[in-house]
């Protein structure tokens, strides 16, 4: 992983299937979650653990007893649902709300906005060969010191968006590609009052 004042924007390289685990953590800026965590989530057995550790945190239950975990891949590399990525954020008094393609993007209340997490569309390869297949994926978006940045987990380094008005252009050119959707990472309070979106 990269970051660090100096360096820019935190930002983990994709390993596995754990683009969730990186989104989380890319967005957050700093090594919160593992892939032990997030399975501890999704077996719902006990609280996940956390790096560095966190004094409380709540249980969440998912899938308990599940021999077949529907919110990860069967191989055990990682490829988690959107419910691990929300009972984590919960777990930091976060959460993350899914954004209505039918609204103005001129809508999102940025500054109450800690960050975004999406899922999209994404070529599979097999080493250097790109298959004729697609899954989701996840990756984060993140404003840092003015500037926001495209902290993709496949890209080799964060890419800068720019502002406010391009961040909105971004979401839109993603948005329009159809099968994405978009999270807004925000503090359970802002959540709760429904301050991550302006007035009409």
């Amino acid at each position: 992983p990269s970051g660090g004042p100096a360096a820019g924007p935190y930002h983990e390289r994709q390993r596995l299937e754990l683009c969730a685990v990186h989104a989380l953590n890319n967005v957050l800026q700093r090594p919160c979650f593992t892939q032990e965590a997030a399975d501890e989530i999704c077996k719902r057995r006990v609280a996940p653990r956390f790096s560095p550790p966190l004094p409380h945190f709540p249980l969440f239950l998912l899938a308990p007893d599940a021999r077949l975990n529907p919110h990860r891949s069967l191989l055990g590399t990682g490829n988690y649902d959107v419910n691990v990525i929300m009972a984590a954020l919960q777990s930091l008094e976060l959460a993350a709300v899914w954004w209505d393609k039918r609204r103005s993007l001129e809508r999102l209340a940025l500054g109450q906005i800690l960050g975004f997490i999406l899922n999209v569309p994404s070529h599979v390869s097999l080493g250097f060969v790109a298959l004729p297949l697609r899954r989701k994926h996840w990756l984060a978006v993140r404003q840092l010191r003015g500037t926001y940045y495209n902290l993709d987990s496949k890209l080799r380094a964060p890419v800068a968006i720019g502002g406010e008005a391009e961040l909105r252009a971004f979401l839109r050119d993603f948005l329009s590609q159809g099968l994405c959707e978009v999270f807004l990472v925000v503090p359970r309070a802002v959540e709760e009052a429904g301050a991550w979106l302006s007035p009409e």
